[in-house]
């Protein structure tokens, strides 16, 4: 089921599938974190643990339930009826909450999760907030220079800036509500990107594809409800697993999370008591 290691001093869930991944290596990543004892869970069984999560220090989200692609085009599945309950009980209790990569496409019917992670990647066109917009875009192995925007835990480490090569997306990410932590030296225009619903067959390959949107954001953190929340775009295979920049920030973000330090920064931040560390010039 996941990784064991009796006495570790973290505990994490991790929820995956719903999207194709190197499980091997991307067990390697959590196994790269001396102190955590992370347990990769498969949905639809890793929602029914949420319900029970007193033994999790925090949860990682690497799933995009929410989307049966067994039909073409994909058709949206709504969350069960609890599963808004059941996160807004681990806000409750302050309990961290990292999404990586794909996992910003996850339950596309449900308004308030894009709300949680701080963006949305679209593989529909659709409505987001009060307006229609274009689905989203996505460009495999992209080699770029990611760049540290301001000193925090979850960056600590890093230099100034360093090369990635993994899949970047052009999606709306909801800036004035995120605290921004990364981003890609990268010219984000569709003319780059290749169209979600081109290929998963929602839209003819040829159509005219205009999103209005794009973000150079590859990482932040942000409160939803009490609960310390990270998102890294980064994360599509073994590549980026192994990379050492890579694990660092996804290390920096699970001891950050399960603190209390950034416990009291949701905390601060939802009440509006708290300056962000300033931008780095």
């Amino acid at each position: 089921m996941g990784l064991i290691r009796y006495g570790a001093a973290l505990r994490a869930l991790v929820a995956v599938k719903g999207h194709p991944y190197a499980r091997d290596a991307f067990a390697a990543l959590f196994e790269s974190i001396p102190e955590l004892d992370a347990v990769l869970v498969e949905q639809p069984a890793a929602m029914y643990l949420l319900e029970s999560a007193a033994p999790f220090d925090l949860f990682v989200f690497y799933d995009m339930p929410g989307i049966d692609f067994a039909h073409r085009p994909p058709r949206y599945v709504p969350p069960p009826s609890w599963l808004p309950e059941a996160f807004a009980h681990l806000a409750e209790r302050g309990a961290g909450m990292l999404f990586l990569h794909h996992a910003i496409a996850a339950w596309p019917t449900w308004d308030e999760y894009g709300e949680i992670v701080g963006g949305r990647f679209l593989y529909l066109p659709g409505r987001l907030a009060d307006r229609l917009v274009a689905d989203s875009g996505y460009l495999h192995s992209a080699s770029y220079t990611a760049r540290v925007l301001r000193e925090h835990p979850v960056t600590a480490g890093l230099p100034p800036t360093f090369p990635l090569s993994d899949e970047l997306y052009l999606y709306p990410v909801f800036e004035e509500a995120v605290l921004p932590l990364l981003a890609a030296d990268f010219e984000f225009t569709p003319e780059r990107f290749h169209s979600a619903a081109a290929a998963v067959g929602a839209a003819p390959p040829q159509a005219p594809w205009r999103p209005d949107y794009g973000s150079r954001l590859l990482g932040w953190v942000h409160a939803w409800r009490g609960a310390p929340v990270v998102y890294l775009q980064p994360g599509d295979g073994p590549e980026i697993f192994a990379d050492a920049h890579y694990r660092r920030l996804v290390a920096n973000a699970v001891r950050w999370l399960a603190s209390a330090e950034a416990r009291a920064f949701a905390r601060d931040r939802g009440a509006g008591r708290i300056a962000p560390p300033p931008a780095i010039p």
